[in-house]
């Protein structure tokens, strides 16, 4: 029989799962900005408004994956990925020929393009990764959505810290690897990730939180080895390939999950003379799954007798549009991820105005802490629906608030205050991006969640026009003085101080929203908490 995996067997969704961290850990390149912005101000002589507004371009990518969301319910998996792909190797390789200077700098105009480019080719990404496996493991939504979206949040430590291993933070060796990297690890991720029916049984429900469990303690020890070499200061050479060999080795240590099922499967088709293929399960059309999933919500209503459908059920987009929840969710998602992304877009401009020498380490905070808010959020955030039926926008409430005081603390500029803001806001954007993934799927169905998830991440280039290329820009510049090459420079806390005060208003709006959502949505979780305990004690009983 050899090692043949089955289509639909546990080893051939995990093998899946694990490329879909890998895709993960290599598609936070939008984050990384900060790292290669001070290298493209000097070379195309710009002001911060018009470096701002290349900030706002690469996020107004992620508007265009609404195309990705229309392709993910008629293109396979593969083709996705392998757009997104090539979208990006173009366009972080254009921004890779101008900053070495191989080529001339391109106009103001056409670069906007390629950082466009480079912006959607995540979405690409994300849409394939986050759909398929949301719908393989949709009894475990909060943990698959903190570990992958944590794995984003990690991957900006993992480029800044081996390119400042290897490469000295040479923002051309920097671009360089953000246009290789994503396109090789993408190419392997077509072999392995395929949408396969979910868990249909207690035992494998058990299985998948113990191998979750596993993969976000290895999640974790990787942040920690990335935070310890951040906050150790100057490296050797050969100490730094030493850091980047074994922080390769464990991003690969998530495969031990699927060789240890296919060694399992093996040994037991070997001793026992039957067919495990599981065709039943295999021919049991998606349609039927999101009828098993709406029982499991506890929805009453029936699909076929129901004009409008409830919270709860598959809405398509329109359908979402026309309710109220919808458009909460969407404006609180706006307050904090478009704050987050401003202070993210502009964290290099920020360290050296408020005196800052070395701002790599700022960016890598960020991303670390980051990945805790995710992976903490996503897996705690399941644990209390299951034991205590409370609602998830609940802790994208005490997130917007916890980020308020963050922005409250950078505007006083007080030593060290933009390190624990830096810390703080990277958690909390954690948060909100691991919360609102599940909670849309939860509130609006899995049927046409890849468009959905799309429209709400219409969010992240809406957030970083009004925060970063309009707020910060114009706020930025009106403090400037002009420098000789023709752009402007400004040092001191004064620089951002009332772009902070905004942004903590903002906050306090969205805290408003989420706390509204909780309240709305307690019916939702309190269905979902009963139904997962009516399961359990017939399973026990």
């Amino acid at each position: 029989m050899g090692f043949h995996i089955p289509s639909t067997s546990p080893a051939r969704k995990w093998l899946g799962f694990v490329a879909a961290v890998w895709v993960q850990a290599i598609s936070g390149n939008n984050y990384t900005f900060s790292n290669y912005s001070d290298a493209l101000k000097s070379l195309m002589s710009l002001t911060q408004l018009q470096l701002n507004n290349l900030s706002v371009a690469k996020d107004v990518g992620k508007a265009f994956g609404i195309f990705a969301g229309l392709a993910s319910d008629r293109l396979p998996t593969p083709a996705i990925l392998l757009i997104g792909s090539i979208e990006g190797f173009i366009g972080y390789g254009v921004q890779w020929l101008v900053v070495s200077g191989r080529i001339q700098p391109l106009p103001y105009w056409v670069m906007c393009i390629f950082l466009c480019m480079g912006g959607n080719s995540t979405t690409w990404m994300n849409t394939a990764i986050l759909v398929t496996c949301i719908r393989n493991f949709r009894k475990n939504r909060g943990p698959v959505s903190g570990i992958l979206k944590g794995y984003v949040g990690l991957s900006t430590a993992i480029f800044t810290d081996i390119c400042s291993a290897l490469f000295a933070n040479d923002p051309s060796s920097f671009l360089l690897l953000l246009a290789v990297v994503p396109f090789v690890v993408c190419f392997t991720a077509v072999l392995f990730l395929r949408e396969i029916p979910p868990s249909s049984t207690p035992a494998e429900e058990k299985d998948e939180v113990k191998y979750f469990g596993i993969i976000n303690v290895v999640a974790v020890f990787i942040a920690v080895y990335l935070l310890a070499f951040d906050i150790s200061g100057p490296h050797g050479t050969v100490f730094s390939q030493l850091f980047a060999a074994i922080l390769l080795i464990l991003l690969a240590s998530p495969l031990f999950i699927p060789m240890y099922l296919m060694v399992k499967n093996f040994i037991r088709s070997n001793s026992v003379n039957l067919d495990f293929e599981g065709n039943n399960i295999a021919a049991v059309p998606f349609l039927a799954e999101q009828i098993v999933e709406k029982k499991d919500v506890g929805v009453v209503t029936k699909k076929e007798m129901a004009t409008v459908p409830v919270i709860g059920e598959d809405h398509t987009i329109f359908e979402a549009m026309r309710t109220v929840d919808f458009w909460i969710l969407f404006f609180s998602f706006l307050c904090g991820v478009g704050t987050g992304l401003a202070v993210m877009n502009n964290l290099g401009q920020m360290g050296l105005a408020m005196g800052y020498v070395d701002v790599s380490i700022l960016v890598s905070f960020t991303s670390i802490w980051g990945f805790f808010g995710r992976i903490l959020s996503g897996s705690v955030s399941e644990y209390f629906i299951k034991k205590a039926a409370i609602p998830r926008p609940v802790w994208n409430a005490a997130s917007q608030i916890l980020m308020a005081i963050g922005y409250i603390l950078m505007a006083m500029a007080m030593p060290g205050s933009l390190y624990i803001g830096s810390i703080v806001v990277g958690i909390c954007y954690g948060v909100r991006l691991a919360v609102t993934v599940p909670t849309a799927s939860e509130l609006f169905g899995l049927k046409y969640y890849g468009l959905i998830y799309n429209v709400l991440i219409l969010n992240l280039p809406l957030g970083s026009f009004l925060f970063s290329g309009l707020l910060a820009g114009l706020l930025y510049d009106a403090q400037a003085t002009k420098t000789a090459s023709g752009g402007n420079t400004c040092i001191g806390a004064h620089c951002y101080r009332l772009v902070f005060i905004v942004m903590a208003i903002a906050c306090v709006v969205g805290f408003g929203l989420d706390v509204l959502l909780s309240i709305r949505t307690r019916s939702l979780y309190s269905k979902i908490y009963a139904s997962r305990k009516s399961k359990k004690s017939a399973v026990l009983s």
